[in-house]
């Protein structure tokens, strides 16, 4: 059974749910690029065949995940458009521009949730000591320095914080206040969150703003009186993720790591699986990585069981020897 068809184009719901998930759930810019892509992806595939999102049945859902199989789509990218399809027809049930829910009975690829990736702590104590070198070298001119120091106070901040990338580029400058023990994240869904700073963070922090504020009357229009932490001259007014991911990438190889194992993301991957192996609660771990729900950080768990089992291998007394 179907609602009668409307005149909203498909085009026009995208953005009505869009809005929803803006307004209701509080989802940022990069989750909503991703529905609009995904779900415009699904409306050029009904249009083929002269359909919308108001008519389509389960039969021509099944066709298009189909279709994404066909043309090499990983099992993760399949399950992604299919719960952007759940959401979009649950919010057309719920608005009743539809009577029935034609993705209900889908099911989706079967697909295991990987371990993430993640550096081992002499990795990390390379990479660190390597920006640091880079940071203090006497032949590098001052730009060089300025450089060098950023890319060292965006690692350790990064490594003692486990701040998502776009929460750590877009830190204010504020946040590197010197008696600044904790600064607060606004990450997804515009939530705050307080998260603690170590001495070492707090250090980097402060020799790169000396530096950034000796250029104040070396450069026009210097980048100093920014409200940024990480100022730029680019859009958006402060260092773009992907400039920093390069920039992580190079300094990982100048480490001797390989730069594909190295991302922003994998060293937050790092900070929770390192603080968890020594000790730390998996709640207090949720907290500081700013997650909604527990099973998003149970991911990490692997962690605590290689711990749990070593404790029971090295200090139960009828363990083997």
């Amino acid at each position: 059974m179907r609602a009668k068809p409307g005149k909203s184009s498909d085009a026009k719901l995208i953005g009505l749910f869009l809005d929803m998930l803006a307004a209701e759930q509080g989802a940022g810019p990069n989750t909503l690029d991703a529905y609009r892509r995904d779900l415009s992806d699904f409306s050029e595939f009904l249009g083929r065949s002269g359909q919308t999102f108001i008519g389509a049945e389960t039969q021509v859902l099944r066709d298009y995940l189909a279709d994404l199989d066909a043309r090499g789509f990983k099992s993760s990218s399949i399950a992604r458009r299919l719960s952007a399809m759940r959401h979009l027809f649950r919010f057309l049930l719920n608005e009743r521009v539809r009577a029935d829910d034609p993705a209900a009975i889908l099911s989706g690829p079967k697909r295991g949730r990987g371990l993430p990736k993640v550096l081992s702590i002499s990795d990390v104590d390379r990479m660190l000591r390597r920006a640091k070198e880079l940071s203090d070298a006497a032949e590098a001119s001052a730009s060089q320095r300025l450089r060098a120091l950023r890319l060292y106070c965006l690692l350790e901040v990064l490594y003692a914080t486990g701040l998502r990338v776009s929460e750590l580029v877009a830190l204010p400058r504020s946040a590197a206040r010197r008696d600044a023990r904790m600064i607060v994240v606004r990450g997804k869904g515009d939530k705050e969150r307080l998260v603690p700073l170590n001495d070492a963070s707090r250090a980097a922090m402060a020799d790169y703003l000396a530096a950034m504020d000796a250029t104040k009357s070396d450069r026009k229009n210097s980048l100093a009186a920014s409200k940024w932490l990480f100022p730029s001259f680019g859009e958006s007014g402060h260092l773009t993720r992907q400039h920093f991911g390069r920039d992580l990438k190079e300094l990982a190889a100048a480490a001797g790591l390989q730069p594909r194992l190295v991302s922003p993301h994998v060293l937050r991957h790092a900070f929770a699986s390192h603080l968890l192996h020594n000790g730390a609660d998996l709640r207090i771990v949720q907290t500081l990585l700013g997650h909604t729900d527990i099973s998003t950080t149970q991911i990490y768990t692997h962690v605590v069981e290689e711990r749990l089992k070593s404790l029971v291998r090295d200090l139960h007394p009828l363990a083997e020897k």
